[in-house]
Parts: structure tokens; sequence; C-alpha cells
């Protein structure tokens, strides 16, 4: 079946829709400011606009609407938390280059079989404007790179922990079982007393009991839940069960798809989950591994972008010419994990890379050096030395643990830093309707 583009885009972005321009046919009335925020505001037309986008969104799924002032105090709630990881960002000096952002849209419209023009195109024909289609790419990349500063970058995983799980009845649970989950999110305030715990449990069992009696899941997410994705109605997409508490988990296994479990106590609130679906279960499946080097150069503040898309350009023709890609790597990588390997990061399973650098392998023929790219982190440049498929090896396992052990850690991090800056940031709402606050 046809899709439309915003659709296939979507699970590209962090939360929010990726594309955010509506055509403007008819005159608006004067713009107002619906919440003061920091330095900053939220503008109404900004709220109007990302209200369009989601009601559109719960259109296509063929969900009815969640009443319009739940609606837009939820996605209200969602541009003030934006705004302040913009502000942070802008605090921070982290800055999209033209370069940045063009690649960036370059790779999404590669991903969807398209050239740049067909790219633009296609947004013309589903009513979506490109310059608001890049602003929103570039706010959602000064937001990934936030976080990745903020909260991605703290985490850290002791080899012990690693250890621990793969001894778990919770590791082995999540080489075999994979969940699609959908949460609603019922808040507790930071050190609320039992009343407002109590008033919380109460509240949750409402929207529990609701939900057995046939209302539409991923609308009570938009209109009742204070999760990340509740404008996604709820949707966490696929996680492993290593992912979870072991007791989520553990509950999760004995689910059948599309049942609901009953609310669930958790530091900040009470939460419901959805099994959409389960896949996986068997023990010995076949991996596609890549053994690998790379040559990583970073920005910085006395080097721009450019000039350290130069140096990866100088070190990629200097390889070309004959030079040993080991020695350059121990010599100029800002790698610090392979740098003294030259750069080797030795059989990887693809799927533990950035997308970026995932796809650049992936194109790669075995002993080809690619020409610089760029991800995240940097410019790279990459040799492919070998591919295997293997079974599931120890060295394997400890990896794919990791990856789940900061993939939860940084899940509850985030949350928990969103609530924080979310608390101590002034905010004072004036939509209509609205319960004011200010913090």
């Amino acid at each position: 079946m046809k899709t439309k583009l915003i659709d296939r885009l979507r699970p590209l972005m962090l939360g929010a829709a990726l594309l955010t321009g509506v055509a403007h046919a008819a005159p608006q009335p004067l713009d107002s400011v619906v919440a003061i925020v920091d330095n900053d505001v939220v503008m109404k037309s900004q709220l109007d606009q990302r209200v369009r986008e989601v009601e559109q969104t719960i259109a296509k799924r063929g969900g009815g609407m969640p009443p319009k002032g739940a609606l837009d105090q939820q996605v209200l709630e969602r541009l003030i938390v934006e705004n302040l990881q913009l502000q942070i960002g802008e605090r921070s000096g982290i800055r999209i280059t033209d370069e940045e952002l063009n690649q960036a849209i370059g790779t999404i419209a590669q991903r969807n079989g398209m050239s740049l023009e067909q790219f633009q195109a296609a947004l013309r024909r589903d009513g979506l404007s490109f310059d608001d289609a890049r602003e929103q790419v570039k706010r959602e990349m000064i937001i990934s790179r936030v976080r990745q500063r903020r909260v991605a970058e703290r985490i850290q995983v002791s080899e012990q922990e690693v250890k621990n799980f793969l001894a778990s009845d919770q590791g082995k649970m999540q080489l075999s079982e994979e969940f699609h989950l959908s949460n609603i999110l019922i808040p507790t305030p930071e050190g609320a007393n039992s009343a407002a715990i109590q008033a919380a449990a109460q509240q949750a069992g409402q929207v529990y009991q609701q939900l057995k009696q046939g209302a539409d899941f991923a609308q009570m997410a938009i209109a009742r839940s204070a999760s990340e994705n509740a404008l996604e109605g709820g949707d966490m997409g696929w996680r492993k069960a290593g992912q979870l508490p072991p007791e989520f988990a553990k509950m999760l296994s004995g689910l059948s798809n599309g049942e609901i479990a009953q609310p669930i106590r958790i530091p900040n609130g009470f939460l419901i989950l959805k099994m959409e679906e389960k896949r996986g279960g068997s023990e010995n499946v076949l991996r596609d591994e890549v053994h690998v080097r790379h040559i990583l150069i970073k920005p910085s503040e006395i080097r721009s972008d450019a000039a350290t898309e130069q140096l990866a350009e100088k070190l990629y023709e200097r390889i070309k010419n004959g030079e040993d890609f080991a020695t350059l790597a121990k010599s100029f990588s800002e790698d610090p994990g392979s740098a003294l390997n030259g750069g080797d990061l030795n059989w990887v399973d693809p799927n533990s890379l950035v997308p970026e650098f995932r796809e650049e392998m992936a194109r790669a023929q075995q002993g080809e050096v690619t020409r610089p790219f760029r991800t995240q982190y940097g410019w790279h440049v990459l040799e492919v030395m070998g591919r295997r498929a293997t079974d599931s090896t120890d060295q394997a396992r400890e990896q794919q643990a990791l990856s789940v052990l900061r993939n939860r850690k940084y899940d509850e991090e985030l949350q928990t830093w969103l609530r924080q800056i979310r608390d101590e940031a002034y905010v004072e709402i004036k939509l209509p309707g609205a319960d004011q606050a200010a913090q």
C-alpha cells in the first residue's frame, strides 16, 4: 500500500513529527504568546501548527480525536521541553552548519529512495514546506546533540555489570524475545506525598479501566500521558527484554499481542503498557559481523567542520597514495577506543553502529577505503577488512549486553533529565483555559 511521505519519514526523528510545514493559504490572525519559557517564548502559531500535525497523524491512524483542550496542553508541554533543550543548545554553542543540514536532508531522501529533487516534489505533493522541513530537521539535530552531551556521554557501564547481566535470567531472555510496546505514563511530582501518589494511582486505574472497556490506547496516550512519546500515541517501538527492568520483562512475557498490563508503579509515576507485538525466540541466530577500522576527526572550538572535513580528505588521499592506514590512525584518529589499535574496531555488529557509519560500511567492498563521511561524532574514513556470519559468540554477547545496558540507562536518565530541566525552568503558560504554571 502506498503511504504518504511523512508517514515513511516519521521513524527517523527523535519524537516530534519530521515535517512541520503546512501551506498557509489564508491570512492568519495576529500571533500571540502561549508560554514564556526561561528566555524564550512559544507562539500560538507554533502550537497550532504542531497540533495540526498531531491531528493529521491521528486521522491517518483512524483513531478518534482527544478533547481539544487536552491535546493543546499535551502539545504545548512537548513544545516547552523542546524549547528548553534548544536554549541549552544555544548556550552550549551547538551549531548545525548548512553542510551538515544538507547532508542530513540528503540522507533522509536517500533512505526513501529519492533524489533531493524528488524529495522536494514529494513534500509539495503532501502539502509540506521544504524550508520548514529543513528547520525541523535542524531543531531535531540540535536536540540530539544536546542529549548526547548532557545524557549519553555521562552513562557508564562497568565490566561487572555486563557479566552480571549475561549471567542473569534477564540477560538470557533478551537474546530470545523482543517486544513492540506502547505506554501511558501518569506522573507523580518529585517528592510527592502519599496523597499525591494515591491520586495518581486512582487516575491510572481509571485510564486502565477505560482501555479495558475499549478506549483507543493511542488516543488516551495523546490526551493523558506524560511520557516523552505521548504525541506518538505512546509508541515505544521495539525493545529487547534486556532493555527493560526485570519485573517488566517477566510480566510482558506473559502478555498476548494487543493485551494491556495493569498500571505499574515506577519512580516518577504509574506506567500502563500495551503489548503491540512480540518477535524472536530462537537461541541460535546467525548474525552478520564486519571487521572494520576507521579514523575519526572531530570538529572543535579551534577547528571548524569544514577544516575537519579537509583534514579527513587529506588523510584519505595519503592512504590512497600508499601510506599505512594503522599508522595514520594512531597519529590522527580522535576515537580513544580504537586509535591506539590503528583504528581497528575488530568484529562489530552493524546494528550497533550509527546509521551513517553502518550504511557506508555496507556499501564498501572488502579492502576498500571510503571517502570521508560525517556522523554525529565527526568525520570518518573507514576500511572494511572482512565480513562473516557467526553464531552469538561470547564477545558478541558482551557487546550486545553493553549496548542494551547503555540504552536502558539512557532511557532512564533521559526521562529524569527532561523532568529536571522542566522543573528548574521558569515557565508561565498563557494558553487560555490551561492551568497557570510558573517555576
